[in-house]
């Protein structure tokens, strides 16, 4: 069995043991970390396999989107954007094509069918929020706003970026770094500065077994498809997500919806300063606003995915995901397999983070495991 690395805190050592097996379930070379908070309190920092260590950074996919979405959080409280107002309101370019109705709480909660653009992005758009916002302004929505949803993958931070950037005069990026990742001195970056290019590992691909392999053949979906437009199959050049981190461009300019770079640590660190007193720092958010973007806002047949889903408002609704969790966690997950959530029943921050990409993508499977390890812990103390 492979040995974990790092350390537990009293009464988390089931933890240990769970994230240990978890490891050596896996194939050969895979390598994962993991961390979690208690009332703004680090209780695990642990990590294992080849390569890595507990500094280690890796791209976290759509667990940026968290962070993302903890800017809107904060503007939202601070009054400076208002959830029922019209995008428009801010960026006037994007009341058009049938989108003049289209409200922040709509774009939030992946109601307003803006989930791509005919013909797809280039690599260069893809990772500049600025380009894809700018595009999807014209852009006639997939569905009639607010008569369905579907996740607006490589797009949902460059659309809440730019209504960012128009109410502040700031991107998105800039008001994270200095409001959230600063000040709190958490190590999950949107835009990964030179110096700390020597800590990355590049995502390693999906290695799917030949039963994964025909799974995925059979629900494959066409490019023009909702999801082929969603995930840029679209374009002459299709995108593959996995190989988004990999680039230096992409880590550079850390589009909102995908470009983020973590560590296991950071993840949760990002969770924790949201609902926590953390080193002497209050909470980035009251209860009230944690509430309000943990609240379920669109559930059901999720039209890009394929099958049901729970957001919250630019969050997943956790609580979906894990049972165990309480009813008002709120969180996202990344397509390699990375997983950050806060349970504020419990005070729980929690991450994962891990290199090889998991299949199917999203959270990876063993995650639901090592929630609950978490969870059982802190509810045992």
């Amino acid at each position: 069995m492979t040995v974990a690395q790092g350390t537990v805190a009293e009464g988390f050592e089931p933890v240990r043991e769970a994230f240990e097996a978890t490891l050596a379930e896996e194939r050969a070379g895979h390598s994962a970390q993991l961390a979690a908070y208690v009332d703004g309190q680090q209780v695990v920092d642990l990590w294992g396999g080849p390569e890595i260590t507990g500094d280690s950074l890796t791209g976290v996919f759509s667990s940026t989107k968290g962070a993302a979405h903890l800017v809107v959080a904060l503007l939202v409280q601070d009054g400076t954007l208002d959830l029922d107002k019209e995008v428009r309101h801010y960026w006037p370019e994007y009341g058009a094509a049938g989108k003049e109705g289209v409200t922040l709480r709509d774009l939030l909660s992946h109601r307003a069918g803006s989930i791509g653009v005919e013909g797809g992005f280039t690599a260069e758009e893809i990772a500049d929020d600025r380009a894809i916002a700018e595009r999807l302004a014209a852009e006639r929505p997939y569905w009639r706003p607010g008569t369905a949803f579907g996740y607006h993958a490589y797009v949902i931070g460059a659309l809440t970026g730019e209504v960012v950037r128009r109410a502040t005069g700031q991107t998105l990026q800039e008001v994270y770094e200095a409001r959230v990742r600063a000040p709190y001195g958490i190590d999950f970056y949107l835009g990964l500065p030179e110096e700390q290019e020597h800590r990355v590992l590049d995502i390693q691909p999906m290695d799917p077994t030949p039963e994964q392999k025909r799974a995925m053949a059979e629900t494959a979906r066409g490019a023009q498809s909702w999801a082929g437009v969603a995930f840029n199959h679209n374009h002459a050049v299709p995108t593959v997500l996995e190989s988004l981190p990999n680039s230096r461009a992409v880590r550079a300019a850390g589009p909102a919806s995908v470009g983020g770079m973590a560590s296991a640590r950071g993840l949760a660190r990002m969770y924790a300063a949201a609902i926590s007193e953390v080193d002497g720092k209050a909470p980035l958010l009251t209860p009230q606003t944690a509430a309000e973007f943990a609240q379920p806002h669109s559930s059901g047949h999720d039209l890009v995915i394929g099958r049901q889903t729970t957001f919250g408002l630019g969050f997943a609704s956790s609580s979906a995901d894990y049972p165990v969790l309480g009813a008002r966690s709120f969180g996202h997950s990344g397509a390699a397999g990375s997983q950050a959530l806060a349970d504020p029943s419990v005070g729980l921050a929690f991450g994962y983070n891990r290199r090889r990409f998991a299949y199917p993508g999203g959270a990876a499977p063993e995650t639901g495991v090592l929630v609950k390890a978490v969870h059982d812990c802190v509810t045992r103390a």
